[in-house]
């Protein structure tokens, strides 16, 4: 084992508070949508009243405009949340041989996801000394970079620098 970053509960607590916002959202995209009737302001001393007393929320554009906003506001907070979570090294684990890492990540509804990726497409953005928060790590063919969270354990710091720690290109 290279590294290992033991936080269940904040993932826990990351997607509970993803999939409650989300049906926030949800719930007041509907209700915007469904809620919301045209009532058109009257004409005579519109010029008068402060703006937000001049726009018709009723008007289709308003309404429609509201509820897709509510919808995608919930949606991005979905996946923004899960994403980070997909995203999170949980162990790194070298296999038998040298060749191969195991890669364990969070997933959103406390498993885990284990890929086993040869070592030559793995490749460390940054060294354990230069990072701050995260270690960036791109695996080849995979969208987006894995994140070693500083605040885990590097089991095998040698080994580490030596096999995931060295920054390859890949292509």
């Amino acid at each position: 084992m290279l590294f290992k970053y033991e936080n269940p509960r904040f993932f826990k607590v990351l997607n509970i508070f993803a999939v409650s916002q989300f049906l926030f959202w949800g719930y007041l995209c509907h209700f915007s949508y469904t809620t919301l009737k045209d009532a058109p302001v009257q004409e005579d001393g519109k010029e008068d009243l402060p703006w937000y007393k001049r726009v018709n929320l009723g008007e289709n554009k308003y309404r429609n405009g509201i509820a897709i906003m509510c919808f995608f506001i919930g949606y991005g907070v979905l996946f923004a949340s899960w994403m980070f979570t997909l995203r999170s090294v949980r162990y790194l684990v070298l296999r038998k041989g040298g060749d191969k890492v195991s890669v364990v990540t969070y997933a959103p509804f406390g498993t885990n996801r284990i890929m086993d990726v040869p070592l030559k497409y793995v490749s460390a953005q940054e060294s354990r000394e230069a990072a701050r928060v995260t270690v960036p790590v791109k695996i080849k063919n995979r969208a987006l970079f894995y994140m070693l969270d500083m605040r885990g354990e590097f089991t095998n710091t040698k080994l580490y620098d030596y096999t995931v720690g060295l920054s390859r290109k890949l292509k």
